[in-house]
């Protein structure tokens, strides 16, 4: 994924150079970074239950537990996941360790992996 590292980049060298960034350009620095954050910690792994998939949308339901990362109480929800294939690891019933991020907002699953 190169666009962290080029917009971490970029930001670098504006505040470094003394401008001033705009409030859009603060939260997509922010975003990107959570987004970086989370995909590089395996703390981040929140535990949970898979409840339906539906492979066409790219959605899973998930039963879990606090996700700590996005200050969120555990609950049962609706992800779409970053990647379709992920659905492919998984079944409805399984137990489940998965990460989820915040993208410009938008809640989604980047990782999922069963519980054996």
């Amino acid at each position: 994924m190169k666009t962290i590292p080029v917009i971490t980049l970029t930001i670098s060298l504006l505040t470094a150079a003394g401008l001033p960034l705009s409030a859009a350009a603060q939260s997509a620095a922010t975003d990107t970074q959570t987004a970086a954050q989370a995909a590089n910690n395996p703390a981040d792994m929140t535990d949970g239950e898979v409840k339906k998939i539906d492979k066409d949308a790219g959605k899973i339901t998930l039963k879990h537990g606090d996700i700590k990362n996005l200050d969120m109480p555990g609950m049962t929800m609706v992800f779409t996941v970053k990647d379709k294939c992920l659905l492919d690891k998984v079944q409805p019933g399984d137990k489940v360790k998965f990460r989820a991020i915040s993208d410009n907002g938008k809640l989604m699953v980047t990782d999922v992996q069963p519980v054996k």
